[in-house]
């Protein structure tokens, strides 16, 4: 019999009605109650959280991976509920601080809380059970009817029950009525499993509109960022015309700030080799993001600076965040 744990960190799935709105106040052993008795494995729970998803910031991601580190020291597979909102970044975050652990780290959440009478968390959270027992290594987000690879992962509705997308590739796995089918799982870097849990939040992220002004960019210099993550128009614009963000973004470069170029449309790549204005961009500390999602370009970033030689980390495809 497969050994799993649960580690609740709150999030709409443990929500209960306050006096000041919903909530996360049940426990993890309230949620695994839930759904023990239907499920052929044991199951231990702990709370390492209980907190609203849009308060978990890149401390609470190094937290959580060290208690998942030890967790899986004892145990076949982790499951993590947890918030919808920012579901997708801690699920990337954990997919570089976990990369090569051989075992599977699930992230489950619901849009209704547990006790709700049409809620999708008793399902949500029988799949994720079920996608642990199952062994495949590596961190997802099991929701819905769908299994996606952490660093694949973008909330893209906010109320629907099928709320997250795997963007730039397949989903992992999915469920149909004869169970799970993994089709896609999160590649796995070749080296020895080792936690690295350290991050740097000293990460901003900007979404680049016409006319947006060089002066933010060097914004991001005098308040102390170490990094920048660009999402520049299709395949990696940016103006230079009366407006020239492509001497800044060098400017930055040369201060010692790394930059990444993702894009902003959702599907399909950046590639900065096309365009006379992103080719003006290849240099060595301005990155190309390539397929990542945005999602998964900050938490890179942000893991990285937390890491000795970040370029070295940030120009590898570490468990298929980019092709």
């Amino acid at each position: 019999m497969k050994k799993l744990m649960l580690l609740a960190t709150g999030g709409t799935i443990a929500c209960t009605p306050t006096e000041n709105g919903l909530a996360p106040t049940l426990h993890a052993q309230n949620l695994v109650d839930c759904v023990a008795d239907k499920l052929p494995c044991e199951i231990s729970a702990r709370d390492v959280f209980m907190m609203d998803s849009s308060n978990m910031q890149p401390e609470e991601w190094s937290a959580l991976a060290r208690a998942i580190d030890e967790a899986l020291k004892d145990c076949d597979g982790v499951v993590v509920t947890h918030g919808t909102d920012t579901m997708a970044y801690t699920a990337a975050a954990l997919s570089y601080m976990l990369a090569g652990v051989g075992k599977p780290v699930i992230l489950t959440g619901s849009q209704l809380p547990i006790s709700h009478p049409l809620t999708d968390a008793r399902l949500n959270l029988l799949r994720a059970f079920t996608a642990a027992m199952q062994g495949t290594p590596g961190v997802y987000v099991c929701f819905h009817d769908q299994l996606i690879s952490g660093v694949r992962c973008v909330k893209t509705h906010t109320s629907s029950m099928n709320a997250f997308s795997s963007v730039n590739a397949r989903a992992a796995g999915f469920f149909d009525v004869e169970g799970l089918h993994i089709v896609s799982p999160q590649p796995q870097p070749a080296n020895e499993y080792r936690l690295r849990d350290g991050i740097d939040p000293h990460v901003f992220l900007l979404k680049l509109a016409p006319g947006t002004s060089p002066d933010v960019l060097r914004f991001v210099r005098q308040a102390g960022y170490r990094g920048l993550v660009i999402e520049a128009f299709g395949l990696g614009g940016l103006h230079y015309i009366r407006r020239n963000l492509v001497r800044a973004m060098e400017e930055l470069g040369e201060s010692g700030i790394y930059v990444l170029v993702v894009s902003q449309c959702l599907y399909e790549k950046a590639d900065l080799s096309v365009y006379e204005v992103g080719r003006g961009l290849m240099k060595d500390y301005i990155l190309n993001g390539r397929d990542m999602t945005t999602e998964a370009a900050v938490c890179k970033m942000m893991w990285a600076l937390g890491q000795e030689d970040p370029v070295r980390w940030l120009k590898q495809s570490l468990v298929g965040e980019y092709r």
